[in-house]
């Protein structure tokens, strides 16, 4: 599947106009994770809000800590290296989705208007890799 989903970002992005980050930053994941994301909103609608919590940033920090390493140290031994090499642009939007990631979670709480808060940084950053230029 990954492999229809990999040959198809370049048709895509032709015939839509957006650039290969929007899609592989904003629409892929939503694509990928879709079951994920519908349990989260379920727990929320039964007022569980730590849990959804929970399972939104233990995602992130699953792939983090162990798929992205783990991806590298396997195209080393195919011989062909991926390296995770950002751009300025990323950077400054990673170290601020981590940023309000680790304020909303400090607490240990969660509460409406941190949840607006990551809403609004995930639109800011969405709409900002909409207008990056290809």
């Amino acid at each position: 599947m990954s492999e229809l989903l990999v040959g198809q970002v370049e048709p895509v992005v032709a015939q839509l106009g957006v650039s290969e980050f929007f899609l592989g930053i904003i629409l892929v994941p939503i694509v990928g994770n879709v079951a994920e994301h519908l349990v989260a909103v379920r727990v929320a609608i039964k007022n569980r809000m730590t849990l959804c919590t929970e399972i939104a940033i233990g995602s992130s920090i699953q792939v983090a800590l162990l798929v992205a390493p783990l991806l590298v140290f396997i195209s080393l031994l195919l011989g062909h290296p991926l390296t995770l090499v950002f751009n300025s642009f990323e950077l400054v939007a990673l170290i601020g989705g981590v940023v309000v990631t680790a304020f909303v979670a400090s607490d240990g709480e969660s509460n409406w208007l941190e949840g607006a808060a990551l809403l609004t940084v995930y639109l800011i950053l969405g709409l900002a890799f909409f207008l990056l230029p290809r």
